[in-house]
């Protein structure tokens, strides 16, 4: 299901993301030396279409003995190179694939061959050690730069802030690799923007730079002024059998076309989603961290009007309706005390 090498494969570095999978042929975990052990882990592609990860891989590994430069690596890498079919359609995931940021260790669905796979590497790093693990995706709404974290401990928040002082904890879904991670090592899970824009990219390359630098990591409690940090207290999803759409008057679910501004905004209760076409129900789908329903809480209807029910904050909204109908339409999140722990 993947391969593991040693070494970079000749033209890897030369090779856009849409290309990885006529080159590897399958997901690939590549080990590099460097001056410090052990190895920083780095994941690019999980989903096919989030590039910047891995177009801040092929310029780092420019800079170092193992892509052309002169110096050696400052610290060992591991490297997995993801969805490589999906990336060769631009695409998320394709039809016949589960999510390859679903199916890691502690994932809820049943056995599957990516499942199988990700346990192999996980035990494979497990035996070699890690440093650090960091996870690289992208967003297809408007949201800013952001970490995310599934543990609330120094030496995690110490390494989601050297990218965003904005950082996300979370412990749903299941199955994600960051999680999966966190049990080995610091791990955080990188927001980069949207693919292609050059500033996602720059600060995705000088974060991993700073990170193979890193001797230690900070033990010491990280003052709560120089951070922000939001709780992940509800995933909301549209139900398969409802119609959505944006200022779509005639569906079951009418999303105002505007709706990926309330990203990293913390909106009032009362706040208006859309509107309905049918007022006995409410179309859409939240699930908490226990993954009991929550939708009751969080949403009501007004007079045709889907409104919030109480003060929070979304993430993830995007207006891209087949991500929506394959991961969630955002989920829903609170400030989050340090004093909490």
């Amino acid at each position: 299901m993947f391969q593991e090498l040693h070494n970079l494969p000749d033209g890897l570095l030369d090779t856009p993301a849409e290309g990885l999978e006529a080159l590897l042929g399958r997901p690939t975990l590549i080990h590099l030396p460097g001056r410090q052990r052990p190895n920083l882990f780095v994941s690019v592609l999980l989903h096919g279409n989030e590039t910047t990860g891995w177009e801040a891989m092929r310029t780092l590994l420019r800079r170092y003995q193992p892509g052309g430069g002169e110096q050696p690596l400052p610290r060992g890498l591991s490297l997995f190179i993801g969805n490589v079919a999906a990336a060769a359609h631009g695409v998320r995931r394709l039809a016949s694939q589960p999510d390859f940021n679903r199916v890691w260790p502690g994932a809820e669905a049943g056995e599957s061959p990516e499942q199988r796979m990700t346990a192999r590497i996980i035990e494979t790093l497990k035996a070699r050690g890690l440093f650090a693990a960091v996870d690289i995706h992208n967003n297809t709404g408007l949201n800013p730069h952001y970490a995310c974290v599934n543990v609330i401990a120094p030496r995690y928040l110490h390494l989601a802030a050297l990218f965003s002082r904005t950082i996300v904890y979370f412990t749903r879904p299941a199955g994600v690799a960051s999680m999966a991670l966190a049990r080995l090592c610091p791990a955080v899970t990188l927001e980069c923007g949207k693919p292609d824009q050059p500033h996602g990219l720059k600060h995705a390359l000088d974060y991993l730079d700073a990170c193979l630098h890193l001797s230690e990591h900070p033990d010491h409690p990280i003052p709560e002024q120089d951070i922000t940090v939001f709780h992940t207290v509800a995933r909301v999803t549209i139900p398969p059998e409802i119609f959505f759409g944006f200022d779509t008057p005639d569906a079951d679910l009418n999303l105002s076309g505007d709706i990926e501004f309330f990203n990293f905004r913390e909106l009032p209760r009362g706040t208006v989603f859309g509107r309905v076409g049918d007022s006995s129900r409410i179309p859409l789908l939240a699930h908490d961290e226990q993954g009991e329903e929550v939708q009751q809480h969080y949403f009501s209807i007004e007079r045709g009007e889907l409104r919030l029910n109480e003060p929070v904050m979304p993430s993830m909204l995007t207006l891209n309706q087949e991500v929506i109908r394959q991961d969630c339409l955002c989920y829903l999140m609170e400030r989050y005390s340090l004093s909490q722990q």
